[in-house]
């Protein structure tokens, strides 16, 4: 008997720019396809110091994705680029979790947002 085939669900693409990570999320992801998200957005990434999260394409999303979704932005801004999809949108707005994360229209206009520190860090032009 060969073995059962099954669809990927979902993608995840990763990729640097300077400092930033820019992962783009695809599909669905939930407690079970959500590995790949998890290794993409590890808030212990060295030389990491925002996360911009093209999250246009994201059809479903559990609580599972959003905690991981939301470990980076402890310590880092976390920006969410794209249209988002009404389902995902929902899940943001319901949780409170909209205001954890900056938004933008895309993933060109993420990486050009000043954001501020975070936790009380003071940057150059702060003082």
């Amino acid at each position: 008997m060969e073995p059962k085939k099954t669809e990927a669900r979902n993608r995840v693409e990763m990729r640097a720019e300077n400092d930033t990570r820019i992962v783009v999320m695809v599909g669905e992801f939930d407690m079970e396809t959500s590995s790949e998200l998890r290794t993409a957005l590890d808030p212990e990434a060295p030389g990491v110091s925002r996360f911009v999260l093209d999250i246009s394409a994201v059809t479903f999303a559990d609580s599972t994705a959003l905690s991981i979704m939301l470990q980076p932005a402890l310590n880092r801004p976390v920006v969410l680029a794209g249209e988002v999809q009404p389902r995902m949108a929902r899940l943001l707005q319901i949780t409170g979790c909209d205001r954890a994360f900056a938004a933008a229209p895309n993933v060109t206009d993420a990486m050009a947002m000043a954001l501020p520190g975070l936790r009380g860090e003071l940057r150059d032009g702060d003082l």
